[in-house]
């Protein structure tokens, strides 16, 4: 492709677009990333995915602090295009207008649903059954600008933030290379985004990874899935925070594996034990406890977990 891009992206989820970037044969292709921070007990400095890509593949790479150095890169690149992978910058319209062809952004949702920085979570939180990707053209608003393309693809009813995060990331980058070659032949549509459809992906809180057991089973499910791999959601047991990370809702009977005569359970209480699983009451039917981790242990298997803590069925998490 006869373009000069300037590629800005950070996490994980922008490194299949930038390899179908290099792939593609581009005149000239410059990176940009955040930069180096402090990271861990130690606090050493720790590069992005994206720096360690670029420089793995020897390309002009650029780690600005802030708009007026980002700008400063566009002057000296002048690209024809840039493209903005979860880059994590908000752009100013004096960056937005600079390259020719404009800016344009892969966002992991099908806008106007999910517009923000948490689309995949909170997609995985509602419990949607579908879910997609957007090449946009950038613009003022949070993901508001014109549509160039979408892909849309099921979730799986058992389908975890890693593996849709790196589904998604796979086709985002599929869809960005088509949006490419679209613009290059200055066939690129401008779909206009209906703002009555509108909803939002605010970033996660602290307070969503706790557990509340009075909640019903399936959304105590979708929220466990939506925090796996990270940050994880966690309940309390014995005083101290265990997090879950693999879970089954398992219907409305809260008592299963207690006697007959037992009463309802109150959520959080354990209602049955088996070799493999454990159950858990909710506010709406049981939980089925397959994989978690004590604190300052490994993760592990419920069965695992069985072994050493000798739970039954009365005892409780907070």
């Amino acid at each position: 492709m006869n373009l000069n891009v300037l590629f800005l992206g950070t996490s994980s989820f922008a490194l299949p677009s930038l390899r179908k970037l290099i792939e593609s044969d581009l005149s000239s292709l410059t990176v940009v990333t955040r930069p180096d921070r402090p990271a861990g007990r130690g606090k050493k400095s720790s590069v992005t995915p994206v720096k360690s890509e670029a420089l793995k593949h020897n390309l002009t790479l650029f780690q600005p602090e802030g708009r007026t150095e980002l700008y400063a890169v566009l002057e000296k690149t002048n690209p024809d295009l840039l493209i903005n992978v979860a880059f994590g910058m908000f752009l100013p319209p004096a960056v937005l207008d600079y390259p020719p062809l404009g800016c344009i952004n892969l966002h992991p949702s099908l806008l106007p649903a999910y517009r923000g920085a948490a689309p995949i979570q909170r997609a995985l939180m509602s419990g949607e059954e579908h879910t997609g990707v957007t090449v946009l053209f950038m613009s003022s608003e949070l993901d508001a600008g014109d549509i160039i393309l979408q892909e849309k693809t099921g979730i799986g009813p058992h389908e975890n933030y890693g593996s849709l995060h790196d589904r998604l990331a796979e086709l985002g980058a599929i869809k960005l290379l088509q949006a490419l070659d679209l613009l290059e032949k200055g066939a690129a549509p401008r779909i206009r985004q209906d703002e009555e459809q509108a909803t939002y992906a605010p970033p996660l809180t602290r307070e969503e990874e706790k557990i509340i057991w009075s909640n019903p089973a399936i959304q105590i499910f979708n929220q466990v899935r939506a925090l796996d791999p990270l940050p994880g959601a966690y309940t309390r047991f014995r005083n101290k925070r265990l997090k879950i990370w693999k879970t089954a809702p398992v219907g409305e009977d809260t008592s299963q594996g207690t006697k007959e005569d037992f009463a309802p359970l109150s959520p959080g209480t354990v209602s049955l034990v088996a070799k493999d699983y454990f159950e858990v009451a909710s506010g709406q039917g049981s939980l089925r406890v397959l994989e978690l981790q004590p604190e300052g242990k490994r993760r592990m298997s419920a069965g695992d977990f069985l072994k050493g803590y000798q739970l039954k069925v009365g005892d409780s998490f907070e």
